[in-house]
């Protein structure tokens, strides 16, 4: 099966999407992985199936989506990664989310929506850094990370950031985390 994936992936073909969004609920990592890889490669094409199919019951084949939207960096896909990050049951799905939150391409918004769009990102995402999964705390931090370097406000936003930051450098209670926050501040200059 995985061979039949990566075959039909490197096909390259936008009438590949429906079969291989398919594979992502089959229980088969690697087949998975390459149908992400072909859904990616396909970019922007493949995001309005990817979020009309999300499924609601199978959390490994919605993790493989979030996972995918995530990586092609589409802002349409903004409200299912913020409400997935929230509250998803799913360690692995909200994961996802949260790091996709902090690969958006900014520029593909409307330059009006971007701030409040932004704004909405930091919301959500802080209150992540508090979630009982470190994998979700770990997501966010990077996040954060991306997010600051594309604010567009940053005098508004990068303070909060910095804080977040901070606060898990200081008080998380697993070290990969802090370890991960205490680079973003180091390469966001606001490790103090």
């Amino acid at each position: 099966m995985v061979v039949a994936v990566n075959r039909l992936a490197a096909a390259a073909d936008t009438d590949a999407i429906p079969t291989l969004i398919t594979v992502l609920g089959y229980n088969n990592p690697g087949a998975a992985v390459a149908a992400v890889d072909g859904l990616v490669a396909l970019g922007r094409a493949a995001v309005p199936a990817l979020l009309e199919q999300i499924d609601g019951y199978n959390y490994g084949a919605r993790a493989w989506a979030i996972r995918a939207v995530a990586l092609i960096g589409d802002p349409r896909a903004l409200d299912v990664l913020l409400e997935t990050a929230k509250g998803d049951f799913a360690l692995s799905v909200r994961r996802a989310a949260a790091r996709g939150l902090g690969t958006i391409d900014w520029a593909q918004l409307p330059p009006e929506q971007t701030s409040a769009r932004q704004r909405q990102v930091l919301d959500v995402l802080t209150g992540a850094t508090q979630d009982p999964e470190w994998v979700v705390r770990y997501a966010a931090v990077a996040s954060l990370e991306g997010l600051a370097g594309a604010l567009i406000e940053p005098g508004t936003h990068q303070p909060t950031i910095l804080a977040c930051l901070r606060q898990a450098v200081h008080h998380d209670e697993t070290l990969v985390v802090q370890a991960r926050a205490r680079s973003a501040l180091e390469v966001l200059g606001g490790l103090s």
